[in-house]
């Protein structure tokens, strides 16, 4: 596909070096690489009753890639006859070089004995298959060129086959060497013997018709569902920068140059893309040829729609709702029913924040429904779905919802919906504080993906929004629970399935970023976790202030995480993001107890359970619930603080982090040694034996996440509740841990209770 000098080879379709489409009738051209081809299947015809069933089945398969996609080297076609069958590549060969190093005449009867291929009761190819109408279009090709034309085609045979040759004396020579060479030139060869692109394509002249068809249609599926598997952004733009050169009233090019240039970021570049798309669209009179009259204004309605949607993509709100609002002008004038509901999801989208905008999105579904659209119903369910759960929507009522959803997403066939859906699922179930329900939804996902490959062979691999989503929060889930090998794990496939260039990248590297927060903090590295906040703060600006204001309250710079946190929380407030409004809250509370301002953080907590209550955030609810015993604890009433343990710590153990879980073990042990200063002595030493079973099962999960100073508090407090049952043992080997650790920490005190976490 490389771009050639235009007279290697003569395109009867080329006129000052643009190729004008079946401008003989015919959608194709010969060049040496078909010829070849052309070799391969009269080779094929001959030595088909001595080819096994194994070798014809593979050469048949074989035949289809090699008649769709772009011409290729001669040795490298060879190399795939040769893998279904060695003796054919062999004949293949000879017959190439007899016709290369021959005369002019060999050629034009090699053209006229192609049409043997066709005779007789039983022809070897039938006319109406595959290779029979690739046989057709080269005769005919062929027959049209004039005696020059003729000329050049076989001078560019000899050319092709010389290509070869000199190449294959270099690989030889290559060859030589390196076996005289020690075990530096093998690494040496291994790097000659890697295919080079350029070098391997820069024989190609310009794509025909059906070429490029099918090379476009396999990078836009590429890039739709296996971007890794696609070209660069650069190689990409390489040839179709070349095919437009050749044709640059070839529409479809330019739009697969428009989500070429979306992977990148690329305004200037996709807006231009997309423009000379339509442009092209109209002047061409694509659409007038398949809808009349209409065509015209259907090709400007969905132009002014496309470029609404990339300025909304970018960002660029008001330039996306004037385009909106041509769009809609255009299509209301037309009567376009289809286009106007395409308009409205995307005016959902625009207006999202609105009060109002529910209503829109249910007058969307509704006439989506109406007018037999399921894409376009099944994405409005999925957008409301996910609108009511922010608003605190229970969650038997948004999965009977999605159910809804999942039932059109069967009825059509909608696999990418059905994705969504899960992931969606998963998101839903993470939102709610339910671990578990997510955890089974992700693999679910994963495993639809998994049995799908496993039974279609040929499946690509589905790298959507939906399958980065799934993994992230399954990386996540895994570090929540202390197992930071398997994040880690997850997250190198993620790197691997999503680049850093590809579009759903930024999903991955932020919850990378995250992880890699919460381990810093937990070791007590804090100019890692420094170093972290900017990469965070560039990927979600809120998410980054929250974590540049969990690092400085770790540091003790109280007054300036004071500052952080309310400008968070009225942004927070304003934008309606409920989840983070809740944590600066307890963030915010926490500081009060540093300050010891015990009676303002109550009000605060109570703001915050009054809010995690009111959305059903159930896991956060409970975090509140803990922190407000903790309040309690410290104004003297550990019994009342016992109470809500009890009532708070079930959702915490059965779906929360593993720091959670031992901070809130390590609360219950504080209370009940409180409570045991009023207790009988028998009554107090059962007490404190009960602490410490508690203290040791917080120990445990401290010391999954590797997390220090909590480890050091819970020595200190073991040590302690141990001397004071008379085991000197067990407490000097507390003592003796906890010594190790001070010294292994900074010194900024023990705070045996004067921190939740």
């Amino acid at each position: 596909m490389a771009s050639v000098h235009e007279s290697l080879y003569f395109n009867p379709m080329m006129t000052n070096g643009v190729v004008h489409a079946n401008v003989f009738g015919i959608k194709d051209w010969v060049t040496p690489y078909k010829m070849a081809l052309l070799v391969l299947i009269g080779e094929l015809g001959r030595a088909g009753p001595h080819l096994s069933l194994l070798e014809r089945r593979s050469l048949n398969r074989l035949l289809l890639p090699l008649l769709q996609g772009p011409d290729m080297t001669l040795s490298r076609l060879i190399k795939a006859i040769e893998e279904c069958c060695p003796h054919l590549a062999s004949s293949v060969q000879i017959r190439i070089k007899l016709m290369a190093g021959g005369e002019l005449k060999d050629m034009e009867q090699f053209f006229d004995d192609l049409s043997e291929a066709f005779s007789g009761t039983e022809p070897e190819v039938h006319k109406t298959s595959v290779v029979g109408l690739f046989l057709r279009h080269m005769i005919l090709a062929y027959n049209k060129l004039s005696f020059s034309q003729v000329y050049k085609l076989y001078t560019a045979l000899q050319q092709y086959f010389q290509n070869d040759e000199k190449k294959s004396g270099r690989e030889e020579t290559e060859m030589e060497l390196t076996q005289c060479g020690e075990s530096e030139g093998k690494m040496e060869k291994e790097e000659f013997d890697r295919p080079l692109r350029e070098e391997e394509i820069s024989c190609n002249g310009p794509l025909s018709q059906k070429q490029a068809e099918y090379f476009l249609s396999q990078q836009a599926s590429l890039l739709k569902n296996d971007e890794t598997k696609a070209l660069s952004p650069a190689s990409l733009q390489k040839e179709l920068n070349n095919l437009l050169k050749f044709n640059p009233d070839f529409a479809e090019a330019h739009y697969l140059s428009y989500l070429n240039s979306l992977r990148v970021q690329d305004v200037f570049s996709s807006t231009h893309s997309l423009l000379h798309y339509f442009d092209r669209l109209i002047l061409t009179g694509a659409e007038s040829k398949s809808n009349g009259d209409e065509g015209y204004g259907r090709s400007l309605r969905y132009a002014a729609l496309n470029l609404a949607a990339l300025h909304c993509r970018f960002g660029h709100y008001q330039q996306a709702e004037l385009a909106l609002q041509e769009a809609i002008r255009i299509a209301q004038e037309s009567n376009d029913h289809v286009c106007l509901q395409h308009c409205l999801s995307w005016l959902y989208i625009l207006e999202q924040k609105r009060l109002d905008s529910c209503v829109l999105l249910e007058h969307s579904v509704k006439k989506a429904v109406y007018f037999g659209l399921p894409y376009l119903a099944s994405l409005g369910i999925q957008s409301l779905v996910q609108q009511r759960a922010f608003a605190g929507k229970t969650a038997n009522k948004l999965m009977d919802a999605l159910k809804d959803s999942d039932l059109l997403h069967w009825k059509h066939s909608l696999s990418e919906l059905i994705d969504i859906s899960i992931a969606q699922k998963t998101a839903i179930w993470r939102l709610y504080g339910r671990s578990t329900m997510a955890l089974q939804q992700a693999q679910m996902l994963l495993s639809m993906n998994s049995l799908e490959a496993a039974v279609n062979v040929g499946v690509q691999q589905n790298n959507t929004e939906s399958f980065a989503v799934v993994l992230c929060h399954l990386a996540e889930l895994h570090a929540e629970q202390g197992y930071f090998t398997s994040a880690s794990e997850i997250l190198k496939h993620l790197k691997e399935r999503f680049p850093p260039n590809s579009q759903h990248a930024q999903l991955w590297m932020l919850f990378d970023q995250k992880i890699q927060f919460d381990r810093a903090m937990n070791d007590g590295k804090y100019h890692v976790a420094d170093s972290l906040v900017a990469g965070i703060t560039a990927l979600n600006s809120t998410e980054g202030v929250y974590r540049k204001a969990v690092l400085l309250k770790a540091q003790n710079q109280m007054s300036e995480v004071h500052r952080l946190l309310q400008k968070l929380l009225i942004h927070c407030q304003k934008i309606k993001n409920t989840e983070m409004v809740i944590s600066v809250l307890l963030a915010i509370a926490e500081l009060y107890w540093r300050s010891l301002c015990h009676t303002i953080a109550l009000p605060v907590l109570l703001q915050a359970l009054a809010l995690s209550q009111e959305y059903r955030l159930q896991y956060l609810a409970s975090e509140t619930l803990l922190n407000l015993a903790f309040s309690q604890l410290i104004l003297g009433i550990p019994e009342q603080a016992l109470s809500i343990l009890h009532t708070a710590i079930e959702p915490i153990l059965a779906h929360g982090a593993v720091l959670d879980k031992g901070a809130a073990m390590f609360l219950v042990a504080k209370c009940q040694v409180a409570s045991a200063a009023s207790y009988t002595p028998q009554k107090k030493a059962e007490a404190l034996e009960s602490a410490i079973l508690n203290l040791n099962e917080a120990k445990a999960y401290f010391a999954k996440v590797d997390c220090r100073e909590q480890l050091r508090d819970v020595l200190y407090l073991q040590a302690r509740l141990f001397h004071s049952l008379g085991k000197a043992q067990e407490r000097n080997q507390c003592a003796m841990l906890f010594r190790q650790l001070h010294q292994e920490l900074p010194g900024r005190g023990v705070p045996l209770i004067s921190a939740f976490k």
